[in-house]
């Protein structure tokens, strides 16, 4: 499967009083690239409410952070799809600065249900396209 890249500039109000990026907020960049790779396929969040009563939501996040980032660098996040079932999909996800990775992680977001937040499959077109990626068709 193909790995989507985001590109990230890092704002001041991104940083910490000691000028890098506040650890959180490698989240937000992953968090972009995730809803830019869905995006880019053809799915909008808004739409999928509308039309499928459809939300995702993080479910488990793990990260492992390597080197600091500071005010001013451009960062390129990654997505990459490493699993999915009928309401989840697991996500591989990096911070790069140039080749240097500075942060990584699985991120698990789960398909639930608008107005009980109950898991739900996600919407078939999103399926079939998962399957599809993952088929390497």
């Amino acid at each position: 499967m193909a790995v989507f890249l985001w590109p990230v500039r890092v704002y001041y109000e991104d940083t910490d009083s000691g000028g890098v990026v506040y650890y959180a907020n490698y989240l937000k960049f992953m968090e972009r690239a995730r809803t830019e790779w869905l995006r880019d396929l053809g799915f909008e969040q808004d739409a999928m409410l509308r039309d499928h009563g459809i939300i995702y939501a993080v479910r488990s996040v793990q990260l492992e952070y390597l080197r600091p980032a500071r005010f001013n660098d451009r960062l390129a996040v990654s997505a990459e799809v490493v699993d999915y079932g009928g309401a989840s999909i697991t996500f591989a996800q990096e911070v790069h600065r140039d080749a240097e990775i500075l942060c990584r992680g699985k991120v698990r977001i789960v398909s639930l249900d608008a107005a009980s937040f109950r898991p739900r499959p996600a919407p078939e077109a999103v399926m079939t396209l998962l399957q599809n990626m993952m088929e390497g068709t």
